[in-house]
């Protein structure tokens, strides 16, 4: 394991760490919401992240089908599964802020089942890629994504085009809420993207290797069939 990794990955549980005490210790008590509300240091900053993420995924995707690069695939896989874990967190978080807030755990407004519909995209586009075979599996997986991206600024502009449960402006809209609370959010995130980032380069490597190695069998295999 490289040394550059071990400092990377002890700054990131750092962060981490110093994140979680600062939503559950340092951040004040929401009036209204009361604890519950601390929740929101989760949900927001993973929303933010799988976004990031995905955004990632549909460039890399289009770099693929342009020019057929091996690591735009790999790049694409790994951001696409790191997505959809935080984008499980935010489905899991979001009922779960609301039940108490809003008296419901779910319901089927546009920004809500956009956010769901989201996760379904990404979750066809791993299954896609992990039972398909052939070669023209990336290039049908990239598309998918491609176009499956377009649902990604629709969760992001759904509570401003329809009316749905979920508020606009959730924090730092006035009121009762410390500008504080804006520092734990970035601190979160901060320490969220920076974990995307580490999962990344880890799945990244797994997926080079495991790939590198399908290539010598398959070299050893077709060396093997002309002896």
């Amino acid at each position: 394991m490289k040394p550059g990794f071990v400092i990377f990955a002890l700054i990131v549980f750092a962060l981490l760490s110093y994140a979680l005490y600062a939503a559950l210790v340092l951040a004040p008590t929401e009036l209204t919401m009361g604890d519950v509300q601390r929740i929101f240091y989760y949900h927001l900053p993973s929303a933010w992240t799988g976004m990031l993420l995905f955004i990632v995924n549909f460039v890399a995707s289009i770099w693929y089908l342009i020019k057929r690069n091996a690591k735009a695939d790999i790049l694409a896989l790994t951001t696409a599964e790191v997505g959809l874990v935080f984008w499980t967190v935010v489905l899991i978080t979001g009922p779960l802020w609301a039940r108490p807030v809003w008296g419901i755990w779910w319901t089927w407004d546009a920004r809500l089942t956009s956010s769901l519909v989201l996760w379904l995209i990404y979750a066809s586009y791993l299954i896609l890629r992990r039972f398909s075979a052939g070669t023209q599996m990336p290039v049908l997986a990239a598309t998918l994504a491609v176009f499956g991206f377009a649902d990604v600024p629709f969760v992001y502009l759904a509570i401003w085009f329809f009316r749905t449960q979920h508020p606009q402006p959730v924090i730092g809209g006035g009121g009762s809420l410390d500008p504080y609370m804006w520092h734990v959010v970035l601190w979160n995130w901060l320490a969220f993207g920076l974990f995307a980032v580490l999962v990344c380069w880890v799945r990244w490597r797994l997926e080079t290797t495991k790939r590198q190695v399908e290539a010598l069998h398959a070299t050893a295999a077709l060396e093997g069939g002309y002896r």
